[in-house]
């Protein structure tokens, strides 16, 4: 595992152990001496079974260490540790809030409230981190997968011929298809993604747990603003035959397309966010930049406007690209 995917599996492990702990602690004088922890079969069934204050905090602590533990011990990557970590602590601290929420208020464990709809959200929620954590999996790939290059430095010769305006070309034997890929990450807007979703889950914690008002005022901005951070933190660019396709967040979504043939030209460029106006996605004098780090970014001309991305072997890129524009619009009608 990466050092960042370390730094985050840490933090994960950590703010999960801290709400399972944090939790009944902050509703301590309003909660039993034993809680009711297990309820019958059925909707509505009334509790069941019971344990001890410290008990009912600990247990669910102990299933995490035992969680987190093997997977420092076995998982050997960001995403296939995140397919057990995501949804387990997620339900985890779903169940948690749901049994504090349950016996808040109540003098005896006999008298908790039923947990049916409560449960069935965390469930919820945890099966659709599990599928998202395994989305990332499958979306994981090399950096860059450049078919043969003869000549395919940003000083090569095209295959159509010429210098192409605007940025060189890569030369492409007959027969063959060359894909360049890139990926770029900011990890300082990462850590305020993860800050600001971390806030939002605590509330919606809080909330569940009944220690929270209307928690949906805090979480519905914190939470929208924890994605849109996330989503422009980190970028893939890949050049096929078809063209630019530049993906956003871990998902690679939302992407945006540029057809070869509406390409005007490409090229690399070195940019800063003091020229752009800052990090993410930049509106700017230069046009629009995805700024993720500062240094060399693919710089495309498409109807009179550039569009730039913040990766690393842009002018490979922008090199195979051009070819591929020339020759699109050489097999165009009219050309």
């Amino acid at each position: 595992m990466s050092k960042s995917g370390l730094w985050g599996a840490a933090g994960w492990a950590a703010g999960v152990a801290a709400v399972l702990v944090a939790l009944p602690l902050a509703a301590r004088g309003r909660l039993p001496d034993r809680m009711a922890t297990h309820w019958g079969g059925g909707s509505g069934a009334a509790p069941d079974g019971a344990m001890p204050f410290g008990d009912a905090m600990a247990f669910p602590l102990a299933i995490w260490a035992v969680l987190v533990l093997g997977v420092a011990v076995f998982a050997v990557t960001r995403a296939r540790a995140a397919t057990v970590l995501l949804p387990s602590g997620v339900s985890l601290a779903g169940a948690q809030a749901a049994i504090v929420r349950a016996n808040l208020d109540h003098e005896d464990w006999r008298q908790a409230d039923p947990v049916d709809g409560r449960v069935v959200a965390a469930v919820l929620a945890a099966a659709v981190l599990a599928a998202l954590a395994g989305a990332m999996i499958n979306r994981q790939g090399p950096v860059r997968a450049v078919g043969p290059a003869v000549g395919g430095s940003a000083a090569g010769r095209s295959a159509v011929g010429g210098p192409v305006a605007g940025g060189a070309r890569m030369d492409i034997p007959a027969g063959e298809r060359l894909v360049w890929l890139a990926r770029a990450s900011n990890p300082w807007l990462r850590l305020t993604a993860g800050l600001l979703g971390s806030l939002a889950a605590v509330a919606a914690v809080a909330g569940a747990g009944g220690l929270l008002g209307p928690a949906w005022q805090l979480v519905v901005p914190l939470g929208f603003a924890a994605l849109a951070v996330l989503v422009f933190s980190s970028v893939r660019a890949r050049v096929t035959g078809q063209g630019l396709e530049v993906g956003f967040g871990p998902l690679g979504w939302p992407v945006r397309r540029w057809a070869a043939a509406d390409i005007e030209s490409a090229r690399a460029e070195r940019r800063t966010p003091a020229q752009v106006g800052g990090w993410g996605y930049r509106f700017s004098g230069l046009g629009t930049t995805v700024m993720l780090r500062a240094g060399e970014c693919l710089v495309v001309r498409s109807r009179g406007k550039d569009f730039a991305v913040s990766v690393e072997d842009a002018a490979r890129g922008a090199a195979l690209l051009n070819s591929l524009t020339a020759k699109s619009r050489s097999a165009s009608p009219g050309s």
